[in-house]
Order: structure tokens, then C-alpha cells, then sequence
């Protein structure tokens, strides 16, 4: 018989090691993700199923059992507090929306213009992101205060008729609430337009200025509009974190004077809370979320078409 060859016995003690490295290659990543993956089933769409099932029972101070249909939101739709929040969220997320594009858009051209001290005033502009929206709010209800802030400081330069009271005011504060949140939003929006503009190739600019369109031009007709990708991821951030005010509000208005700054969030917090009516919070709750799930479908639609593009491609 033909004695045993030295290399393949060297060769299956290396192989048998080398298949159980790339077996755990394979497997470690999969099996760390499972607790992260169970994790989110039970907290958040296990919460998120629970809320809904108490949309739809009698749940008043505490959660039961006895299902009662759409009986909430019927009761949610005949209430007055409810659609001065609706019509709250829409005029500010429309403003909030448009001044944020607005003045972020504006930065961030000036920004690409390659100015001096470029860093320092990026880090200005980018500041107030990085203050909670409760700090936020206390900030801009000392500045708006009537006694204290703009209305105080320019009537002791000596324009004693100057009136700034919106803080105070029903019809104008939900407009307070805008300013303070466009003011601490400005900057993030302003960081997506100028990554989008550094990512625009520099040789369709000159190539456009050397058929003489002028840099207003340029910006109108070439670079803004290949900016609607970021258009588009900013308004569904913008629009998503709206539905979602809560914080900036309580600490600029509390929801006040009266309820005339009142969001969903405040709606929703005061009725299953304060009141305790979980049934009726859990069914404003619920709209919410089906309001933030419809502000990102398009962002979801357009990622599941751009990636059936590139596998046809």
C-alpha cells in the first residue's frame, strides 16, 4: 500500500479551522444583531401595536380589555382641542418647513462662495442643533417675554410704542413657536444644501460661466436644481420632526395662552395624562404615527426605486 502523503494530511488539519472561521465569520454578525432585533420588536412595534389596540377600547385612567371599535376616534374628531391642534401643526410645519429650506439654502450658498472664517461661522450656524429644544424654548421665551426680552429692550432705547407681545397673544404665538423652532433648525438644513453643493462637479460651473450665465444663473438654472435629492430629504425630516414637536413647545408656551399653541403632541400628552384618557391619547397617538409613517413613504418609495434602478443596471 502506498504510504499516506504528509501534505494533504497538513492540508485537511488547515482546512477544517479555516471552514469554521468563515462559518463564524458568517454567523457572529447575524447572531450579535438578535438581541438588538428583539429588542425592537417588543419596545417599539410591540408598543406600537399596544397603542393601537388601546385606540380602540373604552381605556379611560387605566388600560383594559373592552373593545369599543373607532368609538375614540369618533369622540377625537367631535373635539374642538383636536382640530385647533390639527390646524396648529399645519400652519406651523408649513412655515417651519419653508423658512428652514429658505434660510438653509441661503447659508449654505454663502458658505460655498469659499469665505474667510468659513469654519467658524459654520460652527455659528450649526450651534443651536446642538441645544436640547427644551433649552431652546427657555432661551426664546426669555427673548420674547413682553417684560423681559426684544419688546423691553427696544422700548428702553426709547421707542416706547414698539409692541412685540406675540408670546402672549392667542392668534400670534403658534407664529412664536415658529421662530424658535426655524431658528434651531436653520443651521442642520444649511449642513445637507452645503454637502450637496461640495458634491456638485466643479467643471459644470465653469462650464457654464464660460458660456457667460452669470453665477445667479448658474445657481438657478444648474446647481439648484440638482439639489433635489437633498430638497427632498429635508423636507421629509423637516415635515417628520413637526408632527413630532412636543418639547420646544412646552418649555416655550406649555401649550398656552389657552391651547392656542397645542400640536397632536400636546394633545396627546394632556387628554391620556393629565386627563387620563388613555383610550382617546392612544387614538390621537395613533394618527400621529400614521402621519409620520405617511411623511416618510416617499423617502422609502424613492430608496426601493433607486435600488431596483442600480439592480437593472
Amino acid at each position: 500500500m502506498a504510504a499516506n502523503n504528509p501534505a494533504d494530511a497538513n492540508d485537511s488539519r488547515t482546512t477544517a479551522p479555516s471552514a469554521w472561521r468563515a462559518m463564524l465569520d458568517v454567523a457572529l454578525p447575524k447572531l450579535s444583531l438578535i438581541p438588538t432585533g428583539v429588542a425592537s420588536l417588543l419596545f417599539v412595534y410591540g408598543f406600537v401595536a399596544w397603542t393601537i389596540w388601546l385606540s380602540m377600547t373604552k381605556s379611560t385612567l387605566l388600560p383594559t380589555n373592552s373593545f369599543a371599535g373607532l368609538a375614540q376616534y369618533r369622540v377625537l374628531f367631535s373635539l374642538d382641542t383636536w382640530w385647533v391642534s390639527v390646524i396648529n401643526l399645519a400652519i406651523f410645519g408649513l412655515l417651519y418647513v419653508l423658512i428652514c429650506l429658505a434660510i438653509g439654502l441661503f447659508l449654505a450658498i454663502l458658505l460655498d462662495q469659499k469665505i474667510r472664517a468659513e469654519g467658524w461661522l459654520r460652527t455659528i450656524y450649526l450651534y443651536p442643533l446642538a441645544l436640547s429644544l427644551v433649552v431652546t424654548g427657555v432661551v426664546w421665551k426669555w427673548l420674547l417675554n413682553p417684560g423681559l426680552g426684544l419688546q423691553h429692550f427696544i422700548r428702553s432705547l426709547g421707542f416706547s410704542g414698539f409692541t412685540f407681545d406675540w408670546l402672549i397673544t392667542p392668534d400670534m404665538a403658534i407664529y412664536a413657536v415658529v421662530i424658535a423652532a426655524v431658528w434651531q433648525a436653520s443651521g442642520f438644513v444649511m449642513a445637507l444644501f452645503l454637502a450637496g453643493l461640495r458634491s456638485i462637479d466643479d467643471s459644470i460651473i465653469k462650464a457654464a460661466q464660460l458660456d457667460g450665465a452669470s453665477l445667479p444663473r448658474v445657481y438657478w438654472s444648474i446647481i439648484i436644481p440638482s439639489l433635489r435629492p437633498v430638497f427632498f430629504s429635508a423636507v421629509i425630516l423637516l415635515v417628520s420632526l413637526a408632527i413630532k414637536s412636543f418639547d420646544l413647545v412646552i418649555a416655550l408656551t406649555d401649550g398656552g395662552p389657552g391651547y392656542s399653541t397645542w400640536l397632536p403632541a400636546i394633545f396627546m400628552y394632556n387628554i391620556g395624562f393629565d386627563r387620563g384618557q388613555i383610550g382617546l391619547g392612544a387614538a390621537s397617538a395613533t394618527l400621529m404615527m400614521a402621519a409620520v409613517a405617511l411623511a416618510m413613504l416617499p423617502m422609502l418609495i424613492a430608496e426601493l426605486r433607486e435600488r431596483r434602478h442600480d439592480k437593472q443596471g
